[in-house]
């Protein structure tokens, strides 16, 4: 399902330094926010940054070092500082602060906006909101989201399933079978996320989300068949929007000269967007039933999460019979 090229990557080749922006307006609507001052077009405000500031030392006038892309945040500290000063203090030190430049300014816990903020913010054109919210829940509520939309991100040329809880990520060329195998994981009752394209973006440095691209959210392209609904056959529990990725399965055409792992002792990393995810290389022949394997691979996986790893326990039993045996050689 080649849309055009900017998604036509081939082979898990991520489209690198994808910009990101979100919209002020998109801001205040996810979290409910009021504006202070009378600014429109607020949607032409744009966020880039997923850092967030409190000004602390800024109030006083050191500005060095002072990130202008950041949306910054007053709670009761800052406010109770700012209402020991005089009127005029007050009005000095907010119009150093603006002056420097920032997206907007939130005021939490629906606390007082003074005048002379509300003054410095129309000379500076620098809209401020306010939250009901406390300072720490917002600020970190604030974060988690900017981090979803504004966080790295990459294309892969792939498919991504819910399989028993795991988010797998099934990469491998064109006409391997990722999407047959989808669709068959899909009738055993798991669940599609994203076909021939997913969307990822790396949320944390532990985590990354996949998604598809909105214009093929739930669809999926099977060769001689064409474009299938998942949605619309399956039901609205067959799909999901967005999935952490657990573990990359790299299907391949099967090479009899290469030497596939059988025991599952070595470990395999995939790195994507400078995150190391575990990944499995599946070899790929008439008979095999992918749809089965992948179910296996994602118990086995959880398994190992949990703390149990059936190709550790089996090498050590093997190890012990080894010394077992020596041991009985020795006393012959």
């Amino acid at each position: 399902m080649h849309l055009n090229n900017r998604y036509n990557q081939g082979d898990g080749n991520e489209n690198q330094h994808i910009p990101r922006e979100i919209s002020l307006t998109a801001i205040m609507k996810e979290f409910e926010l009021e504006q202070a001052t009378n600014f429109k077009n607020l949607d032409k405000v744009l966020i880039t940054s997923t850092e967030v500031n409190r000004p602390g030392l800024q109030l006083v006038g050191y500005l060095e070092h002072f990130g202008k892309d950041r949306i910054q945040i007053i709670g009761n500290m800052e406010t109770s500082y700012l209402a020991t000063l005089t009127p005029e203090e007050r009005y000095a030190r907010l119009d150093a602060f603006f002056k420097a430049g920032f997206p907007c300014i939130v005021v939490a816990r629906k606390l007082e906006v003074f005048q002379e903020m509300i003054d410095v913010a129309h000379k500076y054109n620098i809209p401020v909101l306010r939250t009901d919210r406390t300072t720490s829940r917002f600020l970190s509520a604030l974060i988690s989201y900017l981090n979803v939309k504004l966080g790295p991100m990459g294309t892969w040329h792939g498919g991504l399933v819910e399989v028993y809880g795991e988010g797998i990520l099934i990469l491998g060329e064109s006409g391997v079978g990722k999407s047959e195998t989808a669709l068959e994981l899909v009738k055993r009752g798991h669940r599609l996320v994203a076909d021939d394209l997913v969307e990822i973006t790396k949320v944390s440095e532990k985590t990354l989300v996949g998604e598809a691209p909105e214009i093929i959210r739930h669809f999926i392209e099977i060769r001689g068949v064409g474009i299938l609904d998942v949605r619309r056959l399956y039901g609205v529990g067959a799909v999901k929007n967005k999935e952490n990725i657990d573990l990359v399965i790299r299907l391949e055409n099967w090479n009899k000269e290469k030497n596939y792992e059988r025991l599952g002792l070595v470990e395999e990393y995939e790195t994507i967007l400078e995150l190391k995810v575990p990944r499995l290389t599946i070899p790929v022949r008439p008979g095999r039933n992918l749809a089965i394997i992948v179910e296996v691979a994602a118990m086995n996986h959880r398994q190992k999460k949990m703390g149990y790893n059936a190709a550790e326990i089996m090498k050590e039993r093997v190890i012990q019979r080894i010394n077992e045996n020596k041991g009985l050689e020795d006393e012959n």
